[in-house]
């Protein structure tokens, strides 16, 4: 199969998408600056004020102004790493599958309900308008509308892409086929965040959408959808949880320290607006724990 990722287009979009940080010979440099790299679901306005608190709190400790800057996509943070004009980033699996091999990053913290990383998982979701009787399973998607989140996003691409041809063995699918208007669905297209896909299923816009479990309960805890406004038709099995990962600019020290603070950061106003679930807590973590995720991207994306 081709691949479906566009890596020719990353550092166009990277130039695009960041502002406000140097480039590779600042990077070298002695930094004075730690700047962490977030994806549009985590960069959200009503986020700020928490992120802003950890950049802070990460600052004390680090004693240096530590800065974040937003993205349009997973490309652009991963060009970003690969750089040096972000040190850390936030990151589902697919993306760290991706930047492992593109910018040589490293996970060393995720996501853990209650800090127990036995549950460091999540799903991905298919949904549709609860009042759409056409739908009601994932055998009844062919030939809709839908909207995947982001080319490199785990729960909104990677994970639906294999699901979808899964549950049709007969269809003859690869990666291309599911991307193209009028292939297998009538109309395909990206929505660049779970929330606005979201939003798009809601007011009829689009048939389908992927979204993740947890920023789907997010969005309904926080009044922005009702759970009556949708249905869910498919949930995928468990993917490993985001991670932060660091880049090449992050010595052995500072990478200690960094473990240190986030497994020990306790705002919970971040866990709740940033990380999308209330009680969570960050956990080590290594690249071996994205294994399965590395491995269903090289085949779904094979050559």
């Amino acid at each position: 199969m081709k691949k479906l990722f566009a890596m020719a287009l990353a550092a166009t979009m990277a130039m695009a998408a960041f502002t406000g940080c140097g480039g590779g010979e600042a990077a070298e440099a002695e930094k004075d600056t730690f700047t962490i790299a977030y994806a549009p679901n985590e960069s959200t306005t009503e986020s700020a004020d928490a992120r802003q608190g950890l950049a802070d709190d990460l600052g004390a400790v680090l004693g240096m102004e530590v800065e974040e800057i937003q993205a349009s996509d997973y490309n652009a943070i991963i060009e970003a790493l690969r750089t040096g004009q972000a040190d850390m980033a936030y990151m589902g699996s697919m993306a760290v599958a991706l930047a492992s091999e593109r910018a040589d990053v490293e996970p060393i913290v995720m996501k853990a309900p209650n800090g127990n990383k036995d549950e460091a998982i999540y799903h991905s979701v298919l949904i549709t308008r609860a009042d759409n009787d056409e739908i009601n399973s994932i055998e009844d998607i062919k030939g809709k509308t839908m909207a995947f989140v982001d080319p490199d996003s785990t729960s909104g691409n990677l994970v639906p892409t294999s699901d979808i041809m899964e549950a049709f063995p007969d269809e003859d699918l690869d990666s291309d086929k599911l991307h193209t208007n009028g292939e297998f669905f009538e109309a395909v297209s990206y929505s660049g965040k779970h929330q606005a896909g979201l939003q798009a299923v809601i007011k009829g816009d689009v048939d389908v959408v992927p979204i993740s479990d947890q920023i789907l309960a997010s969005e309904i805890a926080n009044g922005n959808a009702k759970e009556s406004d949708i249905k869910i038709i498919h949930s995928s099995a468990a993917i490993p949880a985001e991670a932060i990962v660091i880049g090449k600019t992050v010595d052995a020290d500072l990478r200690e320290t960094l473990i240190d603070f986030l497994t020990s950061y306790d705002n919970e106003q971040y866990f709740t607006d940033v990380i999308k679930v209330e009680g969570a807590r960050f956990v080590e973590c290594s690249i071996a724990d994205y294994e399965p995720i590395i491995t269903l991207n090289k085949n779904i994306n094979a050559e």
